[in-house]
């Protein structure tokens, strides 16, 4: 019975590093609030390898994982950002972009949920735990980087979601069941690392969710040409045949 509990347990552990990122940013320590969405990501990628390595997969521990992914992922990036980043923009406006985010955050859940069967190796949409996670590391370039710009990346991410760009799946990555005892450890010291270096840690994953966001970005962009130049060649066919 406990060993069925434990991927449980780590969703759990996401959420609570979701609050925990939360109560960071009103408390203005920003480089920690961003370093417990990346370690909240962590937890998230260990409960379902844990989940399948333990055979304790079920619809519970599945509809537990969506609602602490929508804290975690959706709501805690979106106060971050709202916290660090907004400051002298027009209310009305920033507090519709900042909801739009955990809004799409959560209907990209809702469809993953609801879909039978979707493309092997792949997710559509970019996954929310990697939207979250570059928007509260995105959060810590505030100064650097104003205010509408910000708007706009966070927009992009919300749009990215729920789009139908194909991203690279890694989640089916096994977990071997011996590595199991050591997955506690393993979330210890990234807390222990995390704590120490905030501000390094947190900047140098930034990077590589960037570039997964980026990737899905560039495949939207390479889809609409490719549609575009067909359509084109469509018309430009029609207009043969009626010449």
């Amino acid at each position: 019975m406990f060993t069925k509990s434990i991927p449980n347990m780590f969703t759990l552990g996401n959420l609570f590093l979701g609050m925990v990122g939360i109560m960071l940013a009103f408390d203005n320590k920003l480089s920690l609030a961003a370093i417990m969405i990346i370690i909240a990501m962590l937890c998230d990628g260990l409960d379902g390898r844990m989940a399948r390595a333990l055979n304790a997969q079920s619809e519970f521990g599945k509809e537990l994982d969506s609602l602490s992914d929508v804290i975690s992922f959706g709501v805690a990036p979106a106060l971050i950002m709202y916290v660090t980043s907004f400051h002298g923009m027009p209310h009305a406006l920033i507090w519709t972009v900042t909801a739009i985010f955990p809004i799409c955050g959560a209907l990209r859940l809702a469809r993953f949920n609801v879909q039978s069967a979707g493309i092997p190796g792949y997710f559509i949409g970019l996954p929310i735990p990697a939207a979250g996670g570059v928007l509260a590391t995105l959060s810590l370039f505030h100064k650097e980087i104003s205010a509408p710009y910000m708007i706009i990346a966070m927009l992009i991410l919300s749009y990215l979601m729920v789009s139908t760009v194909k991203y690279p799946n890694f989640k089916k990555v096994g977990l071997p069941k011996k590595a199991v005892m050591y997955a506690p450890v393993v979330i210890v010291a990234s807390v222990a690392v995390a704590v120490i270096f905030p501000d390094q840690i947190s900047k140098l994953i930034f990077v590589p969710l960037v570039l997964y966001a980026a990737y899905g970005l560039k495949q939207n962009v390479e889809k609409l040409t490719r549609r575009r130049h067909h359509d084109q060649s469509a018309d430009h066919k029609v207009y043969n045949d009626h010449s």
